[in-house]
């Protein structure tokens, strides 16, 4: 008679099983994928926005209960933070700004980029005779935009390599920063918002904001430096969705300025010479900006002297 023998390996159980089963899918992410899910890669600058109505915006954008006025958003194309964008594969930051903006019912959004060509277009159809009767496209509709809205991305190098690892991922975009140890990586952003007025040309507010975040990586406890560990363990944070949390940072504290706007003024009226004259200066302002202390004093006497004699 055989005598059975026990197995030197532990029976399997169905936990230990799945959990195997798990790790070859996780082993082998790239292979397949999951069905894409509506909705299920959100920023924070989430919802939408129909005329003074929005839907599932973000609960932490700042709102106003009263429109303050007409805004176009205006990139500088020319500058060395849009050009290094198309670098990163992230596009424009108008659109995202827009929606915020009308989202928060500060200001009414008026079209000014590349939509403005379309515009005109129906304009000159419209003119050339070849629209219908009652198309309604006459002189005289358009908006004018009280304000321009200009962002920017600020860039800094400082702290691109941290402890434990060179720096990968953001690059140069929105004075990224990242640090590696541990398996922890941290994002940073900064952006500037500034607002014209256009028809004095004079700047109404300036707000600067940020934003930051840490990505995990999985296996670097486990795997160390191997290769596993760098294969793409991190979440990968888009760097658009820090870039947007700083927009959005930026935005909250323009509108909080413009809440308490009050206009600055200048002693003469603006643009009529300033109150640092020069010498040799014909305004107003800059003659009594450069009147010696004493005369200016002596002035001020006489005209005590006549107050009291009258």
């Amino acid at each position: 008679m055989t005598q059975k023998t026990s197995s030197s390996f532990p029976t399997m159980t169905k936990t230990a099983g799945q959990v195997l089963v798990l790790g070859a899918l996780m082993a082998l992410t790239g292979c397949a994928g999951t069905v894409p899910t509506l909705g299920a890669a959100p920023t924070v600058a989430s919802g939408s926005a129909g005329g003074a109505t929005a839907s599932n915006a973000n609960t932490q954008l700042e709102k106003c209960d009263r429109t303050l006025g007409t805004l176009s958003v205006v990139e500088d194309q020319a500058s060395s933070w849009y050009i290094q964008l198309s670098q990163y594969k992230l596009g424009s930051t108008v659109p995202v700004l827009r929606k915020m903006i009308q989202q928060s019912n500060c200001f009414v959004v008026v079209e000014r980029g590349a939509a403005m060509n379309n515009v005109m277009a129906e304009r000159d159809l419209n003119q050339s005779g070849e629209m219908r009767s009652g198309s309604n496209f006459g002189k005289g509709q358009m908006v004018a935009a009280d304000y321009t809205m200009s962002p920017t991305i600020n860039f800094s190098q400082k702290g691109t390599q941290g402890i434990g690892g060179a720096l990968g991922g953001f690059g140069l975009i929105g004075s990224v920063a990242g640090m590696v140890a541990g398996g922890i990586k941290a994002n940073e952003a900064s952006t500037t918002l500034l607002m014209i007025d256009n028809r004095s040309g004079v700047q109404l507010a300036a707000a600067e904001g940020s934003a930051k975040n840490f990505d995990f990586n999985m296996f670097g406890g486990l795997f160390g430096g191997g290769a596993f560990g760098t294969a793409g363990g991190y979440s990968n944070t888009p760097e658009g969705k820090i870039l947007i949390a700083a927009f959005m940072d930026s935005y909250n504290q323009l509108v909080q300025a413009v809440r308490q706007y009050k206009a600055q003024e200048v002693a003469g009226g603006l643009g009529t010479g300033g109150a640092l004259g020069v010498q040799g200066g014909i305004t107003p302002p800059a003659a009594a900006a450069l009147a010696p202390a004493g005369a200016a004093g002596a002035k001020k006497t006489a005209t005590t002297n006549t107050k009291k004699k009258k």
